[in-house]
């Protein structure tokens, strides 16, 4: 036996209520819209989250590593400010001190008559003379000793 109708129950159904037993058509396309938005908005907030370290890509292996290191942190820990500050490491261009630090080193080593390049701290004082002027100094003398010219006798 079914059940009677309520009087004050219209006798249209909007298409969205189903009949018992079945599929709630509405629920299914719901659902698989809100996976499909979950899924987009994650890669997203993965792709916007990478972005400093895809701007940094093109500069030096260090500062790279530095961003994707703060990236990382900024992702794991939810500190907005490691983010934003490798999004600025990567944006600003950090001049190159290094190469300007090499240019002088180079120039004073040539003005003290080394070779560039050389390590400073293994070259003495006598062989930076001689690579300066070309010309070998005598060996210095031992105590007591006299040399050829003091040994000449002086004229009074």
């Amino acid at each position: 036996m079914a059940a009677p109708i309520n009087p004050i129950a219209s006798s249209h159904l909007p298409s969205y209520i189903t009949a018992p037993g079945e599929t709630d058509v509405l629920m299914v396309v719901s659902a698989l819209i809100l996976a499909i938005s979950v899924l987009m908005f994650g890669l997203l907030f993965l792709r916007l989250h990478s972005l400093p370290e895809r701007m940094a890509h093109g500069a030096g292996k260090m500062r790279l590593e530095i961003v994707a290191v703060l990236c990382l942190i900024a992702l794991l820990t939810h500190i907005h400010a490691f983010w934003i500050a490798a999004l600025l490491l990567a944006l600003v261009d950090v001049p190159d001190f290094g190469g300007w630090f090499d240019r002088i080193a180079g120039a004073v080593e040539r003005i003290a008559g080394l070779k560039p390049g050389r390590d400073a701290d293994q070259v003495t004082p006598q062989q930076a003379s001689v690579e300066a002027t070309g010309v070998v100094a005598a060996p210095p003398l031992a105590p007591g000793r006299r040399s050829e010219k003091s040994k000449e006798p002086t004229r009074a």
